[in-house]
């Protein structure tokens, strides 16, 4: 029994030891591959820095105004005697519009000229007794307020016969009448507009950050509804300070409508050039990473990525005008920004 077992013990013994052998003979056959794995790069698309000229322009909304207007009233009431204007054509400064009905006036002008002229023969006759003493001073005092007093109730029925006439203040489209021959009308009775529209103003509101940036004898364009045609004005007024309700600023300029195609109160989409920078850097807003030390960007430098602090002036609907931190000829990196840190390894696909 004692020689059994151990006849199967040495047998055990034997096969221990080919499997021991077998497994250090794999292990030393297998390669040896001790260095670290490099990490695989990461596929970025990339453009290159080109300064290009840069126009800063905001859209806004604004409003054509005639350059004069007013609604035509008569100074005095009376009958509308006569009407001397075609509805919605021109007219021209001191042009009769409408004749009042003047008949009384005249009436007591004729009365003022006669009590004129005999209150200044009877001052004419007291002077020459004067200076013969034949009459006071006192005498003479009167008879010359007389004819003051007739000479000025003469100029007063004049200027009331004045206005009866109506004339047109400035040159002009005139436009609706309401009134017809025959009407008693009042100071009022509206008669119709006068409206100037050569030159014609556009106005519009600037958002209080851009206040600065704007300057007399600016030229402007705008575009109006039902039409393709982009019109040219120039800034000729600002008003001197902000609303403090809108935070905005008022601004009018002129704009050229020798054509009469612009009419006022139409809508204008208007196009404001705040400032040119020639040479400037205009990257892909998206590109930008906002970090507590500022904005940063991802730059590829010598096959690594690399973040560079920038700092921006003004921002459009889909670019950044950078004015530090990069320059011409860098690589910028514009996709898989969020998933870069510095030192990835990138490979980079050149975007147009």
């Amino acid at each position: 029994m004692k020689t059994k077992t151990l006849f199967f013990l040495s047998i055990g013994i034997i096969v221990g030891a080919l499997v021991v052998f077998r497994l250090v003979k794999n292990s030393e056959n297998e390669p040896k591959n001790t260095a670290p794995t490099a990490p695989k790069p990461l596929k970025v698309s990339a453009l290159i820095v080109t300064p290009q000229n840069f126009s800063n322009t905001i859209s806004l909304s604004g409003s054509l105004e005639a350059n004069e207007e007013v609604n035509l009233h008569p100074e005095v009431s009376g009958i509308a005697e006569k009407i001397l204007f075609t509805e919605g054509t021109r007219v021209q400064k001191g042009q009769l519009l409408v004749k009042i009905n003047d008949a009384e006036l005249r009436a007591q002008l004729t009365q003022a000229l006669t009590k004129e002229r005999l209150t200044g023969e009877q001052e004419r006759r007291a002077r020459l007794l004067l200076e013969k003493e034949a009459i006071s001073r006192e005498e003479y005092d009167i008879a010359s307020a007389d004819y003051r007093t007739a000479k000025a109730q003469k100029q007063l029925i004049q200027v009331q016969i004045a206005k009866t006439s109506l004339r047109a203040p400035f040159s002009g489209t005139i436009g609706l009448r309401s009134i017809s021959p025959g009407t008693y009308i009042t100071p009022t009775t509206a008669i119709a507009r006068l409206v100037s529209t050569q030159p014609l103003k556009v106005a519009f509101s600037l958002p209080e950050k851009y206040a600065t940036s704007i300057r007399l004898h600016q030229a402007i364009q705008f575009t109006v509804a039902n039409t393709k045609e982009v019109f040219t004005a120039k800034i000729y007024a600002l008003e001197p300070m902000i609303n403090a309700t809108t935070r905005t600023l008022q601004v009018r300029a002129y704009a050229d409508n020798t054509s009469g195609a612009l009419l006022p109160g139409t809508f204008a989409n208007i196009q404001l050039p705040l400032k040119n920078i020639p040479d400037a850097i205009r990257i892909p807003s998206e590109v930008v990473i906002p970090v507590k030390e500022g904005k940063k960007v991802y730059v590829a430098r010598q096959g690594k990525a690399q973040s560079v602090l920038i700092e921006t002036l003004t921002r459009t609907g889909k670019e950044v005008i950078v004015t530090a931190g990069l320059k011409a000829g860098d690589t910028l990196l514009v996709s898989g920004v969020m998933a870069l840190k510095d030192d990835t390894p990138v490979e980079l696909q050149w975007k147009p």
